[in-house]
């Protein structure tokens, strides 16, 4: 237990007035408006991070969370307060939520420093929100817990199992090809969402689900819970209770989020077949530890990591259905002898304890055993080469095999705009086997490195029945999302990187099993064309938020937070063994 030589309850982060005494007893007389009593004020303060909103469908259980968490914090003695702070949804921020990532993990972080609480609740569901609110829990250092809002349920069209998102993009892809018309997609588009809740395949929101448990910041059991089953009440009730205890007994993040434990998400990312968006969440929120993550060691952990959760994208299940399975804990199972076993959790035990007290379920079809994988080696991989010499990510496991080994000819969009104005031009010069390339949709570049490295199979060759394609961007990919998809290129294009270099009929080579990403022009070409060009953003002009998002973000290899955020790097993981 740490010391008990510091402030609780109504007396912690007094306003300062020049006299605490003062500020206290005019604190406690502005919250008994709210009917209060002297007794509810003297227990540990719980505070409760409330991200509901009306424009975000994955938090449309926050309220009914919030209730059970009050009632489990109560039950423990403690008193819950519940405040509101940014929330995001990903089909609701423009330009992408990841532009506003960092800053509600600003935002939650003051928060949770400026108002009185012994630890905090943190309530959250659509991709960016979990590791928002991990981050600021790492920086903030008061005691914290992580509640997912938990996954959509599936629905149905015409007599076929369906669920956001990877089902969107598949069905958009055959509107697009003309293999559906648009009373069908209209059709579907009322069934893709059936309920509240997050996407119910291994998208970024199951991805950070997953990992935060595995990281020891959820309760065992409570990733893959459906947002409306009872379940999910009574994890919430039971995570308002764990938050009295460490409260109580002082239990820090980084008490919880060691090395050890980022190892453990980083490998549960890689047998999940997680979303790509996760490496770039963890790497920010172990920076803000002083923990860097090591591409290359990463990569090595992928190659003896297999893939073994039978979810969409990279198989055929839903989280509902993992959920049935056993939850998190029937892959951790199949995985434990890769896993630190001896990590603590924030319930108080050792993963290795929460997974041997776990349920077993047998004969579930979810999770794969070790020996029978979806995919031989981990879902992702780290690219390198004259094209991203400071690394590129490809989820191999939502790839085509014919592909992983490809020459091809560059066709380039320039950015965004450039590739909507182009992509299903009938005159664009473009073959199947071409390497599809766009550039300046990176952190500086969009700004905020939009999910828009998923370039869509230019439309006269998706008549013509063309179903993947190579694609290299310094973008990223929804996890829902799958093909040969190249993401992440570092140095991003605007930043001058080797991707803003690339013309139109370059070779470009592509070996995943060598690791390699190469563009196939000699070097003094190269130099001409970059002693030609000129940054493409140019901070000073800007103003407000989007000045300081450019001024201090980093590139996706240092988790895309902002430099001023992150403390000196310390360690590294995985480590070596």
């Amino acid at each position: 237990m740490k010391s008990d030589n510091y402030p609780k309850g109504m007396g912690k982060g007094l306003t300062n007035y020049g006299d605490e005494g003062f500020s206290l007893f005019l604190r406690k007389a502005f919250i008994k408006g709210m009917g209060y009593t002297d007794d509810a004020l003297s227990r540990p303060v719980i505070g409760i991070a409330n991200t509901y909103s009306g424009y975000n469908a994955c938090h449309g259980n926050v309220e009914a969370l919030v209730d059970s968490v009050k009632r489990g914090v109560m039950l423990a003695g403690g008193l819950p307060i519940d405040f509101p702070t940014i929330s995001l949804h990903e089909s609701f921020s423009h330009p992408t939520s990841m532009y506003l990532r960092n800053l509600m993990a600003l935002d939650t972080e003051e928060m949770i420093r400026a108002q009185p609480m012994d630890a905090v609740v943190l309530i959250g569901g659509c991709d960016k929100t979990v590791p928002a609110q991990l981050m600021a829990a790492a920086s903030a250092g008061v005691p914290a817990i992580q509640l997912v809002t938990g996954p959509m349920l599936s629905g149905s069209h015409r007599g076929t199992r369906v669920g956001a998102c990877t089902d969107c993009r598949r069905f958009w892809a055959a509107y697009r090809g003309q293999e559906i018309d648009d009373q069908e997609i209209a059709e579907v588009n009322d069934k893709l969402v059936p309920t509240v809740g997050t996407c119910s395949v291994m998208g970024t929101a199951s991805t950070m689900a997953c990992v935060a448990e595995a990281m020891g910041m959820m309760l065992p059991g409570s990733a893959a819970a459906p947002a409306v089953f009872a379940d999910r009440q009574r994890i919430a009730e039971q995570t308002g209770t764990e938050a009295v205890r460490i409260a109580v007994e002082k239990v820090l993040p980084s008490d919880i989020m060691t090395e050890a434990a980022f190892e453990n998400a980083l490998r549960v990312l890689l047998a999940l077949g997680g979303s790509t968006n996760g490496l770039i969440h963890l790497t920010a929120i172990a920076g803000r530890l002083g923990i860097d993550v090591d591409l290359d060691q990463f990569d090595r952990m992928s190659r003896e990591t297999p893939v073994l959760v039978n979810l969409k994208p990279s198989g055929e299940h839903y989280m509902e259905h993992l959920h049935h399975a056993g939850g998190l804990a029937a892959l951790l199972r199949e995985i434990k002898h890769l896993l630190n076993l001896d990590a603590p959790t924030i319930n108080g035990n050792t993963l290795g304890d929460n997974l041997a007290a776990s349920p077993h379920i047998l004969n579930q079809q979810v999770v794969r055993p070790r020996d029978n994988p979806i995919y031989a080696q981990g879902g992702m991989a780290v690219l390198r080469g004259n094209l991203a010499p400071r690394g590129a990510i490809i989820k191999q496991s939502a790839a085509s095999t014919e592909l992983m080994r490809h020459s091809g000819r560059a066709v380039v969009f320039t950015g965004l705009e450039d590739l909507a104005n182009r992509i299903d031009d009938p005159e664009l010069d473009v073959n199947a086997d071409d390497v599809l390339v766009l550039q300046n949709i990176g952190p500086k570049g969009a700004p905020g490195m939009p999910e828009a490295g998923y370039i869509p199979i230019p439309k006269k060759l998706a008549a013509q029945g063309v179903k993947d394609m190579v694609r290299i961007s310094d973008g990223r990919m929804s996890g829902t999302a799958g093909g040969t998809i190249i993401l992440h290129v570092s140095p991003e294009a605007a930043e001058l990187g080797p991707l803003a270099l690339v013309r139109d009929g370059d070779q470009i080579q592509l070996d995943v099993s060598e690791r390699r990403l190469q563009l196939l022009v000699d070097e003094e070409e190269l130099a001409r064309r970059r002693a030609s060009m000129s940054p493409r953003v140019e901070p000073s002009k800007e103003r407000g938020y989007r000045k300081l998002f450019l001024e201090q973000i980093l590139q996706a290899e240092e988790g895309c937070d902002f430099a001023f955020c992150r403390p000196e790097i310390s360690s590294r993981v995985p480590r070596q063994r």
